[in-house]
C-alpha cells in the first residue's frame, strides 16, 4: 500500500531576521491590523462582486501572509491554510515584484489548497522597500467556470476537465500591469462571462488593497520589527493549540470510522477511517485505511494543512483572545494518506461535489477528539445542500440559480448544535432576492422540525426550503448526503434526521429525487422542496430538562410525538404544560446509552 507523508512546506520569501522578540504590546497591535486589513478586503468583495453565490450567499474569503506563506488572518475552513505555497512553488520569491499577482484553481498543483474548481485564488506580494514582507490573498466561488453543465460541479462529472477551466499558477499582473489576454480566455469560457468578469474584478481589488493597507503597516512598524510580530503571532498560537490538545487527550492510539453514502454513480457506502497516535513526543493521524477514490465527483483532495487547522479551530474558537492561524500546523507532526484513496485521489478525479467527503471528514476528526476525549467534542453534522436550477425566465433569458441551503450542525458538550448554518458564517439567499432575480416564488422556509438528533444537548435543526417554479424547461442538480448514514449522535445522544428532495410534495405527481443527480425537469407550477438534515445530539436525551423541551416543542424545532419517545417528556393536553407525573413514570424506563449512536449500516471503529 502506497501512502504519503503530507507535511506543512513553508514557502519562499526572504525576510529579515528579527533581532529580538516582538513585544506584546506590539503584537496585538499587528494582529489587530491584519484582522482588519482582512475584514477591509473582505467587505470590499462583498460590494463589488457580481456573482450571487458570492455576493449574497458570502462564499468568498480573504487572508493575510506573512513573507513564509504562513496564515496570520483569515478565515481557516476545513479546506486548508496553504494558499500561497502553490504559487511560490513556481513563481519564487526572490523573482517577485511590487504590483504582481498571481492565480490558480488547479486543485492538483495546489495540493487541495484548494478543493474544487470554481474556487478562485489570487495572491499579492507585499514589499516594504526591497524586502518581502507579506502576501494578500482573495478567493471566491465564481458560478460559471465552463465545462459540461452551467455552474461547472455537475453530479453527473466524473473527471476534472468536466468540471471547467483548470488555471495552475499563474501571473496575473506584472508590476501592476495586468494580463488582459489571460483573463479573455477564461472569461470567453463561462457561459456567464459579464459576472465572471465582475468577480474577477473584485478579486484584484481586494488584493490590490490588502498590499496597499499591508505596505501602510510595514512603514509604521519597519520590516524587521513587523516580522518578528509577525512570528509571535503564529508562535502564541502554536503554544497555546499543542497545551489544550494535550490537555485534551491523553497518549494512547485511537479510531474512529465515518461514511459517505454514495456518489451518484454506484460505489459507496465510502468508508473515511482515522487512526490517531498520541505519544508524549509525536501526535500522528493516519488514513491510509480510508477507501478508494470513486468515479462520481465527491472525492476530497484532502491538503495537509486541513486537519490541524479543524482540529485547532476547535481548541481555540472559544477565545477572543487566540486567533486561528498558522500556527495551529505545529499540532501534527505527520498526517498519513493513501494516494488514490477518498481522500488522496489521483488526477484527474472529479471533485466538484468535495463538500459531501470533506463535511464528512470534519465530522470524522470530531468523533476521533470524542474518543481520545472521553466525549469531549461535538455530535456531527449534515454537509449543507445545494441545488442548481437552470435554464430561461418568461422573458427568454438564461439564468442559473446555485444555492446553498443550512443544515444542522452537531450538538456540543456544553450546548446544543447550531440550526440553520450554511458552511460556518455564509449566508442563505433571502427569499426576497430569489424572487426578485430568479423566476421562482418562495413559498416556505423554515425549521425542519425533529431533523436535530435528541440528546441531553439537542442537535441543530435544518430547513425546510420550498419553490414554485414560474418558467417551462428548468433543469434541476441536486446535492443532500446522509439519507442512509445520518449524522451520529455522542456520548448517548441519538442520529440526526436526514434530508430529502421532493418535486411536488403531498400531490399524485409526487416524486423523491435521487440525493446525488442531475437532468431533473420540472416545469411552471411545480413545487420543489428541499428538506434538509440536522447534527446529532450529544448525551442522553432523558437528561434534557423537561421545560427545555417543552421550550423546543412549542417553538417548532421538536414534535410532540418525539418528546414523549426520544426525550421521555410528556405534555399536558393542550401542551402548554409537562405533566410532571408522567414524565417521571416514562423517564423511569431509560434506554441503554451508547458512546457513539449511528445508523445500523455504519460500522464502528471507535
Amino acid at each position: 500500500m502506497d501512502t504519503i507523508e503530507l507535511t506543512a512546506q513553508s514557502g519562499g520569501g526572504k525576510r529579515p531576521d528579527p533581532v529580538a522578540a516582538s513585544d506584546p504590546i506590539t503584537r496585538e497591535i499587528v494582529l489587530g491590523a491584519v484582522r482588519s486589513i482582512q475584514g477591509q478586503m473582505e467587505g470590499l468583495i462583498e460590494r463589488t462582486a457580481m456573482s450571487a453565490f458570492i455576493r449574497e450567499k458570502k462564499d468568498f474569503h480573504a487572508g493575510v501572509f506573512d513573507a513564509a506563506g504562513k496564515l496570520l488572518a483569515g478565515k481557516a475552513k476545513p479546506s486548508a491554510s496553504d494558499l500561497v505555497s502553490p504559487v511560490l512553488e513556481v513563481f519564487p520569491a526572490a523573482q517577485m515584484k511590487r504590483g504582481d499577482i498571481y492565480w490558480y484553481n488547479d486543485c492538483y498543483a495546489a495540493r487541495g489548497a484548494i478543493s474544487h474548481g470554481p474556487d478562485q485564488c489570487l495572491i499579492a506580494p507585499v514589499f516594504h522597500g526591497d524586502t518581502l514582507v507579506a502576501f494578500a490573498q482573495s478567493w471566491a466561488h465564481f458560478s460559471d467556470i465552463g465545462g459540461m453543465m452551467p455552474g461547472s460541479i455537475s453530479p453527473n462529472c466524473v473527471d476534472f476537465f468536466q468540471e471547467g477551466m483548470i488555471i495552475p499558477p499563474v501571473r496575473l499582473a506584472a508590476e501592476g500591469k495586468l494580463n488582459d489576454d489571460l483573463l479573455r480566455i477564461f472569461i470567453r469560457n463561462s457561459r456567464f462571462p459579464s459576472l465572471i468578469r465582475g468577480d474577477m474584478r473584485a478579486l484584484i481589488a481586494a488584493v490590490q488593497l490588502g498590499e496597499r493597507r499591508l505596505e501602510e503597516l510595514a512603514k509604521r512598524f519597519g520590516a524587521v520589527k513587523l516580522c518578528a510580530a509577525f512570528d509571535d503571532i503564529l508562535t502564541r498560537t502554536s503554544r497555546v493549540v499543542r497545551k489544550r490538545f494535550r490537555e485534551l487527550v491523553p497518549n494512547g492510539t485511537y479510531h474512529f470510522t465515518d461514511v459517505v453514502d454514495d456518489d451518484g454513480h454506484g460505489s459507496g457506502p465510502i468508508r473515511i477511517r482515522w487512526q490517531m497516535d498520541v505519544t508524549p513526543d509525536r501526535v500522528v493521524l493516519d488514513a491510509s485505511r480510508s477507501d478508494n477514490q470513486v468515479r462520481g465527483p465527491i472525492n476530497y483532495l484532502m491538503n495537509e494543512t486541513s486537519p490541524a487547522m479543524a482540529v485547532g479551530l476547535m481548541l481555540i474558537g472559544d477565545s477572543n483572545e487566540y486567533n486561528i492561524n498558522s500556527g495551529a500546523e505545529d499540532l501534527f507532526d505527520d498526517v498519513i494518506v493513501r494516494q488514490g484513496s477518498i481522500l488522496q485521489p489521483n488526477f484527474p478525479a472529479a471533485l466538484g461535489q468535495r463538500s459531501v467527503t470533506m463535511m464528512r471528514n470534519l465530522a470524522a476528526w470530531m468523533g476521533l477528539l470524542g474518543v481520545a476525549s472521553g466525549g469531549k467534542a461535538n455530535a456531527a453534522h449534515s454537509a449543507y445542500v445545494i441545488w442548481n436550477l437552470r435554464g430561461r425566465d418568461t422573458d427568454g433569458e438564461p439564468f442559473l440559480m446555485t444555492d446553498g441551503v443550512a443544515v444542522g450542525y452537531g450538538a456540543r458538550p456544553f450546548a446544543d448544535g447550531h440550526d440553520a448554518i450554511y458552511s460556518s458564517d455564509q449566508e442563505n439567499y433571502p427569499a426576497e432576492f430569489v424572487e426578485g432575480v430568479y423566476p421562482f416564488r418562495v413559498r416556505a422556509y423554515a425549521i425542519n422540525q425533529d431533523s436535530g438528533g435528541p440528546g441531553r444537548w439537542r442537535g441543530g435543526c435544518g430547513v425546510i426550503r420550498e419553490v414554485e417554479v414560474l418558467a417551462d424547461n428548468v433543469v434541476m442538480a441536486v446535492r443532500i448526503e446522509g439519507p442512509v448514514n445520518p449524522p451520529w449522535g455522542a456520548a448517548g445522544g441519538m442520529c440526526a434526521g436526514s434530508g430529502r428532495c421532493v418535486i411536488n410534495p403531498g400531490r399524485p405527481d409526487e416524486r423523491v429525487l435521487a440525493p446525488l443527480s442531475d437532468g431533473n425537469r420540472v416545469k411552471s407550477g411545480d413545487i420543489l422542496r428541499i428538506e434538509t438534515g440536522g447534527g446529532g445530539g450529544w448525551g442522553h436525551p432523558f437528561d434534557r430538562e423537561p421545560e427545555r423541551v417543552l421550550s423546543d416543542v412549542v417553538s417548532g424545532y421538536v414534535s410532540r410525538q418525539s418528546a414523549e419517545q426520544n426525550y421521555g417528556v410528556v405534555l399536558s393536553g393542550d401542551g402548554s404544560a409537562v405533566d410532571l407525573e408522567r414524565t417521571a413514570q416514562r423517564r423511569s424506563h431509560r434506554p441503554a446509552v451508547k458512546p457513539f449512536h449511528r445508523h445500523e449500516y455504519q460500522e464502528t471503529f471507535e
